[in-house]
């Protein structure tokens, strides 16, 4: 009874993992545990099935179970789309997508059975193994962020979003580069304790350079982030309002009144006047104009009388019609009547789209009662013009300030202003829209721009280009869940140098995916030697 007991500490050590991954993120915070959050399942790989006949394939499963566990836990919030639609099915789409996601964590593992070391009494061959698996997980977070149109949240460096100091190497390497830092880390956290239990039972000491050297690593990232921020940028002041509507997705599900939906854009618009009289942009969440636009129709009067009243550029989300293609679009508003329009290039599949719609007709029939119609994908980066002839902004829509490699090629474009405009009341009051606010800091600091984020309900913020958040609108109690407007001036960069990373995007992941290819090659013909030498041994 007790042996089978403990035949199961491998699989609960794999759940550890995933329960500690997920205390990581919103709405637990408990950042510090990412550092320890991969050792259990580490553990249960190197030490565990050792008379498995296939051992390779137990080391999958191990690292599959701890994926279901992270991902179904931690994107629990998708549940909430069953409450507003009403749909038992719904409630379980994190699991769903979890039976996805958590093969990229069962590739680590599998590979991370590869790299255990017959000893851990050397510092090198320590410090090799955690660079390797390093790189591993970096390859598996960079692949989960494109493949199948990519879905890359709550990467393991995402758990430091609050811990400004240490997340200044972004600019270098994207917040992958956390990732590698964070997992080596977990690795030399295994191996140190190994290594002086052997020491302890041979008498015999060494220097730990293994440890040693991580920590400094550690500590370097913690003083280069100190030693950055304190050279800023020289800087324009840009007085910014962003309104907040706070209208429930049940009430627009529910067919509110376009004319209530515009009447509280205009209140709450005038209101942000009143308090930042000099203000030069004011910003309208995701999908607050509540009118199909197109460019020669007489809908965009609206917007541009308020935009004439005020003397600020409107930005605002709204659906766009251009032939018979629509858009999820955010558009730009003059006080002068002059418009421009960004079409949303990265969409979100099942939500905006439904991928092979016509091909897959199965896809189409489950979720095309939810999705009726597709948008179109925008196919340009485009750059708003302020009107004060010093900004350009980056209009970001929902989920594209999440995407590293898409927002960089803005800021290639010129952009020197970060503007986010979202709906996260999709998932009503759950944890998306802290874990969004999470993942969308990290664009700040890979591009060194500081950026605005509009949300109709959720997180409405000031975020600088280190990656602090400012000014968060909230109530007397700190819900950010009301209506209400944000006002203050956001420091817009005057030097518009590029960062490392975004002139050069994703090089360190792709240097890492690399560095894992080799290594599983090397891995492989090794294993082919062994067995061939062991087959000879038999005859």
């Amino acid at each position: 009874m007790i042996k089978k007991a403990l035949s199961l500490w491998p699989w609960l050590a794999a759940i550890a993992s995933g329960l500690l991954a997920t205390a990581c993120f919103p709405p637990f915070d408990q950042s510090w545990l990412c550092w320890i959050a991969l050792t259990p399942l580490i553990v249960a790989i190197w030490f565990s099935g050792e008379n498995s006949r296939r051992r390779w394939l137990r080391n999958l499963l191990l690292g599959y179970l701890a994926g279901i566990v992270f991902f179904t836990a931690t994107f629990s919030w998708l549940g909430a789309l069953g409450d507003l639609y009403q749909s038992f099915f719904l409630h379980g789409l994190s699991f769903l997508l979890s039976i996805y996601l958590a093969l990229h964590f069962a590739f680590w593992s599998w590979f991370v059975g590869f790299l255990r070391p017959k000893t851990f009494t050397t510092s090198w061959r320590n410090l090799l193994v955690a660079f390797l698996a390093a790189a591993g997980w970096v390859t598996h977070e960079w692949t989960r962020g494109w493949l199948f149109s990519g879905f890359g949240w709550n990467g393991l460096g995402v758990a430091l979003h609050a811990e400004w100091p240490m997340i200044q190497i972004a600019e270098f390497t994207g917040v992958v580069g956390l990732s590698f830092a964070v997992a080596f880390a977990n690795i030399i956290a295994v191996t140190t304790p190994l290594r002086l239990f052997a020491e302890a039972r041979t008498h015999r000491m060494r220097p730990h350079f293994d440890l040693t050297l991580t920590m400094i690593g550690i500590v370097a990232l913690l003083a280069f982030g100190l030693h950055r921020v304190q050279h800023s940028s020289p800087a324009n002041l840009l007085p910014v309002a962003v309104v907040q509507t706070n209208v429930s997705q049940k009430q627009k599900l529910e067919g509110v009144p376009a004319e209530q939906i515009l009447d509280t854009c205009e209140k709450l618009s005038v209101l942000s006047v009143q308090r930042q009289p000099d203000v030069k942009l004011i910003v309208w969440p995701e999908g607050s104009f509540p009118l199909r636009v197109s460019y020669d129709n007489s809908t965009l009067q609206f917007p541009a009388t308020l935009a004439e009243r005020s003397g600020a550029d409107l930005l605002f989300g709204a659906d766009y019609e251009e032939g018979d293609r629509g858009y999820n679009a955010a558009l730009l508003v003059s006080p002068n009547g002059e418009s421009q329009v960004y079409r949303k290039m990265h969409l979100v599949p099942f939500g905006e789209y439904i991928p092979l719609r016509y091909s897959f007709p199965p896809f189409a029939a489950i979720a095309g009662i939810w999705v009726p119609g597709d948008f179109a994908a925008g196919t340009t980066h485009t750059v708003f013009d302020l009107t004060n002839g010093q900004t350009k902004v980056a209009p970001l829509i929902c989920f594209e300030d999440t995407v590293g490699d898409l927002v960089r090629r803005f800021v290639v474009n010129g952009a020197d202003l970060l503007v986010d405009v979202t709906n996260d009341g999709w998932f009503l009051h759950s944890s998306a829209s802290r874990q969004h606010l999470a993942n969308a800091i990290f664009r700040c600091v890979e591009n060194r721009r500081p950026m605005v984020r509009a949300a109709n309900t959720g997180v409405t913020c000031f975020v600088n280009e280190f990656g602090r958040v400012t000014q968060v609108l909230q109530d007397d109690t700190g819900n950010t869940f009301t209506e209400g407007v944000l006002t203050g001036s956001v420091d817009v960069p005057l030097d518009r140098r590029l960062t490392f990373y975004a002139q050069h995007g994703e090089l360190f992941a792709k240097l890492c995916v690399a560095v894992t290819l080799v290594t599983i090659f090397v891995c492989l013909c090794r294993l082919q030697r062994w067995i061939g030498r062991s087959a000879a041994d038999a005859k």
